[in-house]
């Protein structure tokens, strides 16, 4: 597992988040890790969770990188895994490494512009939860570019995002339009944005992950070994 002395967040360059602040709403609390932690707990089925879990397949011993990582949650799901996240948000970067400073290495960075070039082919598995609805497709090439390079041969990446679908309810895509994210698309939207760097796609869409209407799509793009 990492050193502690490695747990130090690290700053990378951080450009302007692509989402809905709402001032001191709902959309503000969201970005305090207490609230955010709270508000995922409270929607999150324990159904879903392990939904997500089964799809990424995280193996014991791997090297996980977590892109938008928030407090630090997904780690105690996780088997024992030699883990970095990162998030574009200071605080939750804070929550994450006062709660598990001691096991894994956490730092703030902007996905369109961090270097981590000397940590390519080094990850087995990357992680991008809920992070694809909150940036333009620009910043979203860039996750999967990023993704590609800090991947092993063989290894993969997997995102999950709020999605329109077909068959989805007019409750789900009513919720689902009001995302804190400004950038839900369809399902194949999200998929062309993953061909951009990888060959080998599966996905699926859920529609009961969350204990309200919603739709996700779960993408697992894998590297060429």
């Amino acid at each position: 597992m990492p050193n502690p002395k490695q747990t130090a967040a690290i700053t990378a360059p951080v450009d302007t988040p692509q989402e809905r602040t709402g001032g001191f709403g709902f959309y503000y609390l969201l970005g305090l890790p207490i609230f955010y932690r709270w508000s995922q707990q409270l929607a999150w089925s324990a159904h879903g969770s392990r939904v997500v879990m089964d799809f990424a397949a995280p193996v014991a011993g791997e090297s996980v990188f977590d892109i938008g990582c928030g407090p630090g949650d997904r780690l105690p799901i996780l088997p024992d895994v030699q883990y970095t996240g990162f998030d574009l948000n200071a605080d939750y970067i804070t929550a994450a490494i006062r709660r598990h400073g001691s096991r894994a290495r956490f730092f703030r960075g902007d996905v369109a512009s961090v270097n981590l070039d000397a940590h390519h082919g080094t990850y087995d598995l990357v992680l991008a939860h809920g992070v694809l609805h909150h940036v333009d497709d620009g910043r979203a090439a860039r996750l999967f570019s990023l993704a590609y390079d800090l991947l092993k041969p063989g290894g993969r990446l997997v995102t999950i995002d709020p999605c329109y679908a077909t068959g989805q309810s007019k409750a789900a895509r009513w919720f689902v339009g009001r995302d804190r994210g400004q950038f839900v698309r369809d399902t194949g939207h999200y998929l062309r944005l993953a061909s951009t760097r990888f060959g080998k796609i599966t996905s699926v869409v859920r529609h009961d992950l969350l204990r309200i209407p919603y739709s996700f799509v779960l993408v697992r793009s894998e590297k060429k070994r």
